[in-house]
């Protein structure tokens, strides 16, 4: 005899062990998904700080070029350099005959 059993014999159901596997591994995957979502917001949230500070930055940038000129800021201990801007030459057409 096989030890096949044929679903019109069996009862419709899993189980006890079985739907304990699946309902924990469901609570597993839906525990993540949420800590997913709580990231996500998390994210979307530092997205936008790094946003601002990226205008603070730039806001600031203008205040010291205003007062200082364009310079370079060694972050270490606040001293600069001017940035000097490569003097436009002007190119001289050479016609050849």
């Amino acid at each position: 005899m096989s030890k096949t059993v044929k679903l019109n014999q069996m009862e419709n159901k899993i189980t006890a062990e079985e739907l304990k596997l699946v309902q924990e591994n469901q609570g597993k995957m839906n525990q993540a998904l949420s800590q997913v979502g709580v990231l996500e917001a998390q994210k979307y949230g530092l997205m936008g700080y790094n946003q601002e500070l990226n205008k603070e930055v730039e806001d600031n940038k203008k205040v010291l070029e205003e007062k200082y000129g364009a310079i370079s800021i060694n972050l270490q201990d606040g001293s600069f350099e001017e940035i000097k801007k490569e003097e436009e030459v002007e190119v001289a057409e050479v016609i050849e005959e």
